[in-house]
């Protein structure tokens, strides 16, 4: 088979979520699901699809049925898909777009579409300021309002891209610059290398005595769609993707120079610039000068640009001005989390609820990473559409979960969960009988987003008040890019969290890190703790991990923070 050569596992994987996004809004049921099944294993696969499609194996991915494998071929050899053209076709121009906005359902987008000729975000915002929106029926001068506001988000999104997926791509095209022969040093610098959540394009730094082949190397990778800029310098291309990398060569002894300034935050080089200027020194890409002499200080490593102006190192994740050069200059830095520093993930999911792989494999795929224990938190019984389990099923689950440790000799422990859902009056679906013999209980709201902030805050301090709630699960309910967080008094749920030694989790769900790095923060202020934890819905899923770690360490966390980074007996105490 003739694979089409620009075809990527992202853009496959986009391909299939559209498709189930039209058939969702045509109300076809079932389908949708399994799409998204499909394009979620593609996206996360850890071998290139066209690969697999190779070597015949698309039937072993999970949730890839002969139907969905016809189609991923057919996208592979041509780079699009028939029948994803013929559902655009049977709709309104537009509506799918329209359905990606917050508070815009099948519904709203059709009527949008066919009543007023809406096809563009730009024609939705153009009505909704107009006021031609609130005399639709069903819609409304509140709904108009709303969707103005979600207008507004789309506008954001659209400038920036989730860290986890874009700093695998970024990493892939570290890994084949450092390959090259003629490359001493290369490192991702910007906003990907501080791990902020979301990112607008790609800067990595690179040195070499041969520009000119490492720039033509840059230029042809595969996945580059145009070049906006080609020099011996810097070159910026654009991926098929859309996401925009710029490289940059610079001479070693600029480097540790580069490195710091192009990594910023912006707001963080104009803190050290202004130390500089107080000594009468100069501080830029170029390195740290002094002006009376004319001589180098500092330049060719990171560290010794912050030696020289005093300060002891300081992590790139916590380069934001928020206090870290007083910090770094008194000697009261936290000792951030490590990246190897978790033992174990305490909210996984498998096949017995909406996961992709079975309570074996994922303990199969922990070990892999080294882990001690994972909890098994599928959904309980009130999420119907994660197939969540009855008082019963569950039951049958602690009963597999210890069955696997009985027989289990490796010294990996697999511990009995829930992630249950606080109900619109605090209550949690799952009776006291059933959760007082889990080992952990993850509490999320996943419904009634909309309550005001008393209610919200009230029902979340009930939930926590519940003495078998282990852990308050992506504590804002925001879905970055996409979803706002829901309103909900903060302070008062990390008081509560300290005071009732009930963890707050670092949701690494790429979509979500929720807890963010400045509530995160405020929490450690209040004297919480926390659980950084994947919410993995398949094997891959797992290494997310990473993601919230750095999250943690961006919200100034310490090992001892984080309930996962103790061993076994240490966290069944914790945890009580």
């Amino acid at each position: 088979m003739e694979n089409h050569s620009r075809v990527t596992n992202i853009e496959v994987a986009a391909i299939l979520y559209e498709v189930a996004d039209l058939l969702e809004i045509k109300g076809v049921r079932f389908k949708p699901q399994a799409y998204r099944r499909a394009a979620l294993a593609i996206e996360t696969l850890p071998e290139n699809i066209a690969d697999v499609a190779r070597e015949g194996d698309l039937d072993g991915i999970p949730g890839v049925g002969k139907g969905i494998a016809e189609k991923i071929r057919e996208i592979l050899e041509t780079g699009s898909l028939g029948y994803l053209s013929s559902l655009r076709e049977e709709l309104p121009g537009g509506v799918q777009y329209l359905t990606r906005l917050e508070g815009i359902g099948p519904k709203k987008a059709i009527a949008l579409s066919r009543e007023l000729g809406i096809r563009t975000v730009d024609d939705l915002e153009a009505a909704a300021t107009a006021g031609r929106i609130r005399d639709l029926p069903g819609f409304g001068e509140k709904t108009e309002a709303n969707i103005l506001a979600s207008v507004r988000v789309s506008r954001t999104a659209k400038e920036r891209r989730l860290l986890g997926q874009i700093l695998p791509v970024a990493r892939e095209i570290e890994r084949r610059l450092s390959s090259l022969a003629s490359v001493r040093q290369v490192s991702l610098a910007g906003s990907i290398r501080r791990k902020k959540e979301t990112i607008g394009d790609v800067d990595i730094l690179a040195t070499s005595p041969r520009p000119e082949e490492v720039m033509e190397v840059f230029a042809t990778l595969p996945g580059v769609e145009r070049v906006l800029v080609r020099g011996m310098t810097k070159t910026s291309v654009v991926l098929s993707t859309g996401i925009q990398v710029d490289l940059r060569v610079v001479e070693d002894e600029h480097f540790g120079a580069a490195l710091q300034y192009f990594t910023g935050s912006k707001e963080h080089n104009i803190a050290m610039r202004k130390l500089a200027i107080a000594r009468n020194w100069r501080l830029n890409e170029y390195g740290l000068v002094d002006l009376a002499t004319g001589r180098a200080v500092a330049g060719e490593d990171e560290a010794g640009i912050y030696r020289a102006l005093g300060l002891s190192w300081i992590e790139p994740e916590l380069r934001e001005d928020r206090g870290e050069i007083e910090a770094a200059r008194t000697g009261t830095l936290p000792d951030l989390v490590g990246y190897d520093a978790i033992r174990g993930d305490l909210h996984v999911h498998t096949t017995w609820s909406e996961g992709a792989h079975s309570i074996e494999e994922m303990a199969e795929a922990a070990k892999a990473l080294g882990y001690e224990y994972i909890a098994i938190c599928d959904h309980a019984e009130s999420l119907r559409i994660a197939h969540g389990l009855s008082p019963e099923r569950l039951a049958g689950q602690m009963r597999e979960i210890e069955r696997i440790n009985r027989e289990s000799d490796d010294g990996f422990t697999l511990l009995t969960g829930t992630e249950c859902n606080i109900g619109m009056d605090g209550t949690i679906d799952l009776p006291d009988s059933i959760l007082a013999d889990l080992d952990v209980v993850v509490a999320s709201v996943h419904s009634g987003f909309k309550q005001s902030e008393e209610e919200m805050t009230e029902r979340v301090l009930k939930a926590m008040h519940n003495d078998h709630v282990k852990i308050i699960g992506h504590p804002t309910g925001r879905i970055l890019l996409s979803r706002k967080p829901y309103r909900i008094d903060l302070a008062a749920v990390f008081d509560a969290a300290a005071a009732l030694g009930v963890p707050m989790e670092i949701n690494a769900f790429p979509g979500r890190l929720d807890l963010s790095d400045v509530n995160a923060r405020s929490a450690r202020g209040a004297g919480a703790r926390f659980s950084v934890a994947s919410d993995a819905h398949r094997r891959e899923n797992l290494r997310y991990m990473e993601l919230g770690v750095a999250t943690a360490r961006r919200g100034w966390l310490s090992t001892d923070d984080i309930a996962n980074t103790r061993p076994l007996p240490e966290l069944r105490r914790l945890l009580g």
